[in-house]
């Protein structure tokens, strides 16, 4: 109850900001990527109409939602294009970890290093960044998550629903080996996220992602 009711209050004063206008390059200058989107979205969508009470009752305990109309980060979006980010931030180490469900390596290297060198289109036999890149398979408490730039295709089971999933095989790899033996029952909610757009999951919900473009995103965990 506490996080869903913080999350409604972060969320809704920024209902009623109008977006400002954009003059960064397509995409922020991030590289755009070919990996297809799901045919049909099955995560249901709500805009700035939905109240408290309705959040509570349909989506804060039992299913996702994306929330769209919510928040204007356009200021903040202005400084995550490619090149700020670079001129910002070059020198300044990030830890990468390794694409698989339980992280067991992690890597420090300089911002620009993994910019210009390791963010390529992913290769489905091998763990990396950029497009194509993403988190397999894991739950932990609730939580959401924003686009900045680029497209983020998300992947959702309930709890009581494991998805079949080899521990240390990507997330494109899923896609291309797993997903089509899968039957219509079995197959899991998902979406595409574009820029602007916020998705909510509640706790121990299984979820895996797949970056279509290189992405830029922020996510918050609950509780």
């Amino acid at each position: 109850m506490a996080a869903a009711r913080w999350l409604l209050r972060l969320l809704l004063p920024l209902a009623w900001a109008r977006p400002a206008a954009c003059t960064d390059p397509p995409g922020g200058g991030w590289l755009l990527g070919t990996v297809p989107e799901e045919q049909r979205c099955t995560v249901e969508r709500a805009d700035a109409s939905l109240t408290y009470p309705l959040f509570l009752q349909r989506f804060a305990f039992s299913r996702p939602v994306i929330l769209q109309g919510l928040t204007d980060n356009s200021a903040f979006r202005a400084l995550c294009t490619r090149e700020k980010l670079l001129a910002a931030f070059g020198s300044s180490p990030v830890r990468l970890s390794t694409a698989n469900t339980y992280s067991y390596r992690k890597v420090d290297v300089p911002f620009t290093e993994y910019v210009e060198q390791l963010l390529e289109p992913q290769d489905p036999g091998r763990l990396g960044s950029g497009s194509g890149s993403g988190v397999p398979f894991h739950w932990h408490g609730p939580g959401f998550s924003e686009v900045i730039f680029g497209r983020k295709r998300w992947f959702l089971y309930p709890p009581e629903k494991t998805p079949h999933f080899h521990p240390n095989e990507t997330t494109l790899a899923w896609l291309h080996h797993t997903y089509p033996t899968l039957p219509p029952a079995e197959r899991p909610l998902e979406c595409t996220l574009r820029p602007g757009e916020v998705l909510y999951f509640p706790d121990r919900w299984w979820h895996a992602t797949l970056n279509l473009d290189t992405s830029v995103f922020i996510s918050t965990f609950l509780g």
